[in-house]
């Protein structure tokens, strides 16, 4: 867990404006700040910020946190992603509490700073160099203008190498960070050359923009190794997790709920230059689980594949289709041309027409019923229930019961076969509820870990604008009534900083949290929104809820006692005593 102390002057250096501004189209208002909130839809602008304030607040939907709950919200970052993106824009070293010794890895913001100062040069090459000519005079006869290779920061990585490795040293940054960094191979012998030779850079960014590899495509027959290379597994990029143009396109995602999948970088990025802001790929990988994990995180619920228009594209589709599909997904393929690709279409035919081809997507069944159908002859029974055999198949395996139990009834609609003749009606519920290769559990939802969390929730997100809160909280309840004890250690650093007089943000609470399971709480916490209107009221209401609680307790504790038959009369008799005070006194909120 990172300190207090570096968290807190994370929290001092962050420009909640600026950090705004990169989601948000702000427009200065006198002293504050305004925009359309992203939270709910709206036509006239009511998330406000003001000048110097480290919380904003929407007046419509009554959203309102810091930076931290911004990027939690907003861009669907955990607690700790958020922290350390927030740690890299404001140049604040994050240092750790209780970090054991001997496995401190590589600086991952020197990391950065190293791909960042690569990126530079491979993009100034690419415009400056002589060489770097003949790299752009391809991009521009592939219709990449000079606006498209300036926003993406298209760069050229010269022949016969170690530019990059002279320029490195002189910017101070040694062989070692440079080889973590995958900007250096070593070879055999020991001589180090530069990773890229003779290609034209994409930079690969995370979350917040900030540079973590390089997808390398050659532009000439002679240059060796694949079309595409990418920068080889680092502490910063695995790219097996690393879906490209993610950075661009992570908040409409996230707010649309929906996505399109190319193959290829460049695909990807002149979507993304069109207006279709909504777009990843891969890294050169298999589009795999950890992908779709990453798109599931972000609330996906529908993906257009628009793969190449060719038989290695169709099969690709099949497999990722499947991937999402087992996860509930919807999946519609865009029907692309034979032999075309996004690139190809928006650069001969423009925006416009893919539009039309995403409108024009067809279901993932039906899709998969006529790629399979391929070159057979479904005149032929035989033939048929090949097809048919293979898809239900696959769809037994998806996840989502309601999923399996419509996919089988469509694709009996499909292929022209009765619903009987694909089992439909054979599959017990049991069978659709229960993964065969999982144990069966009960999730149990605690009602002290609900409660307690809005408890919480109240004081985080209400108290800067209805600071009675804090005095109600601390008149009636002690830490002692809480528990969950990542919820009250939350509660203990609201209380300190309250008595403190200064401000209590999602960063100082962050400091108090420990292990793993005290983020989930926090991440719970953070999930659900409140009606900022009725505050007062709702706290008081949980407040109320927690001294019930703590009542019937310690009523509970007394009946126990008494049923134990371990007392003498006089101690029972006090007991029962005791019993009938307490029940006599119902808790009501104390109002300060």
């Amino acid at each position: 867990m990172f300190t207090k102390e570096s968290l807190e002057l994370l929290r001092q250096r962050i420009d909640l404006s600026e950090v705004l501004s990169a989601h948000l189209n702000l427009q200065r208002s006198g002293s504050s700040y305004k925009a359309l909130c992203p939270f709910h839809e709206e036509k006239t602008p009511s998330f406000m910020v003001q000048k110097g304030d480290s919380h904003y607040h929407c007046f419509g939907c009554g959203a309102h946190g810091d930076a931290i709950a911004f990027l939690m919200t907003h861009v669907k970052m955990g607690f700790t992603e958020a922290v350390e993106s927030l740690a890299e824009r404001f140049q604040v070293t994050l240092e750790k509490s209780e970090e054991p010794q001997g496995e401190k890895g590589p600086s991952k913001p020197k990391l950065k700073q190293a791909m960042e100062l690569a990126s530079n040069l491979y993009h100034y090459l690419l415009l400056h160099s002589a060489e770097g000519q003949i790299a752009l005079r391809y991009l521009y006869e592939r219709g990449l203008d000079l606006a498209f290779i300036k926003q993406f920061h298209v760069g050229f990585a010269p022949r016969g190498g170690d530019i990059a490795m002279r320029y490195l040293y002189a910017c101070d940054v040694d062989d070692q960070i440079q080889e973590q960094a995958g900007l250096i191979s070593v070879a055999q012998s020991g001589r180090r050359r530069d990773f890229f030779s003779d290609r034209i850079t994409f930079p690969i960014r995370d979350a917040l923009g900030a540079v973590i590899g390089f997808s390398a495509r050659k532009f000439k027959e002679e240059t060796f190794g694949g079309k595409y290379i990418n920068t080889p597994e680092t502490p910063l990029f695995k790219k097996s997790r690393v879906l490209f143009g993610l950075s661009y396109c992570r908040s409409r995602i996230a707010k649309e709920a929906k996505a399109i999948v190319v193959e290829g970088q460049i695909d990807c990025l002149r979507l993304i230059h069109s207006g279709f802001n909504y777009v990843v790929a891969g890294q050169g990988t298999a589009f795999g689980e950890d992908h779709v994990r990453e798109l599931l995180h972000l609330g996906v619920n529908k993906v257009y594949l628009a793969l190449d228009g060719d038989s290695a594209g169709q099969e690709a589709a099949s497999k990722i289709g499947n991937l999402f599909q087992k996860k509930g997904v919807e999946v519609l393929v865009v029907p692309l041309p034979e032999g075309a690709d996004p690139d190809s279409l928006l650069s001969e035919r423009g925006p416009e027409y893919f539009a039309q081809l995403l409108d024009e997507s067809c279901d993932y069944l039906t899709f998969l019923f006529s790629h399979l159908s391929k070159g057979m002859n479904l005149s032929s029974p035989s033939k048929k229930n090949e097809v048919v055999n293979a898809i239900v198949e696959r769809i037994k395996q998806w996840e989502m019961p309601v999923m399996v139990h419509e996919s089988l009834k469509k694709l009996a609609e499909i292929s022209h076969v009765p619903e009987a003749a694909l089992g439909i009606g054979q599959i017990s519920l049991p069978d659709l509820f229960i993964k065969k290769t999982a144990s069966v559990k009960i999730q149990e939802i605690d009602p002290n870990r609900i409660l307690e969390g809005d408890f919480i929730r109240w004081l985080v997100f209400a108290s800067s604008e209805y600071p009675q809160l804090a005095q109600i909280a601390k008149a009636n309840i002690a830490r002692e009534h809480l528990c969950i004890p990542g919820a009250s250690r939350l509660y203990g650093e609201f209380l300190q900083a309250f008595e403190e007089n200064r401000t209590c943000d999602l960063l100082a609470l962050g400091s108090c949290l420990e292990g793993e399971e005290d983020q989930k709480l926090f991440s719970e916490i953070m999930q659900r929104k409140i009606n900022i209107s009725k505050a007062e009221e709702g706290f008081r209401e949980t407040v109320r809820k927690i001294l019930v609680r703590r009542w019937m307790e310690e009523r509970e504790a007394i009946r126990s006692k008494l049923q134990s038959g371990n007392l003498t009369d006089e101690e029972a008799l006090e007991l029962a005593r005791q019993f009938e005070e307490i029940k006599k006194k119902v808790p009501e909120v104390v109002i300060v």
